[in-house]
């Protein structure tokens, strides 16, 4: 039986002012804003999704866009009091199940090299670090990591999946919406 419940839906405008709350709350002054994320939901190849608790309140979100074959993971951030309940990796799985349904091949993103906490999770589920970009984050000058999947229809990225889809399960509930 799972710890904690979650529901997952597509970003809507309503969504926003919460969104913009986490996201200051999580990253400051440097922040994106609100008039960014709407714009995000108006994008044609954006997808955004929020996670929900019981209450319906957003406690987390992430964004991808969808580049031919590939997922460019642009954005996640889980509130700082629903952190370590595993709502970031509900998110990534998410994400994931998008690539599936959208017979997208390849994930790919950036993450700050000094974010032991998410590398982990990417790595976990087959990413790889296969570069650095210098200076990434505009905030502190910070270097990132260009993580990328193998191809998410193969075999072995289907099992590496599978195992910690189980794994994730026995933690939190995750519903659709």
């Amino acid at each position: 039986m799972a710890d904690f419940k979650v529901k997952i839906r597509r970003m809507e405008n309503k969504d926003l002012d919460q969104v913009e709350a986490i996201e200051a709350a999580s990253y400051g002054p440097h922040h994106w804003s609100k008039d960014a994320f709407a714009n995000e939901l108006h994008n044609a190849y954006a997808r955004y999704y929020v996670a929900l608790n019981t209450k319906d309140e957003v406690i987390g979100y992430m964004g991808l866009w969808h580049i031919i074959d590939e997922a460019h993971f642009s954005t996640i951030c889980v509130s700082p009091d629903y952190r370590r309940k595993s709502v970031g990796e509900a998110l990534f799985k998410r994400l994931v199940d998008d690539c599936y349904e959208n017979l997208i091949k390849y994930i790919t993103l950036e993450v700050r090299v000094s974010n032991h906490t998410a590398q982990g999770l990417y790595t976990k589920y087959g990413l790889k670090n296969l570069g650095t970009r210098k200076g990434y984050y505009q905030d502190n000058n910070e270097d990132a990591y260009i993580m990328w999947s193998e191809n998410i229809f193969y075999d072995k990225f289907k099992e590496i999946y599978a195992r910690n889809v189980e794994d994730l399960a026995a933690k939190i509930e995750i519903e659709i919406l």
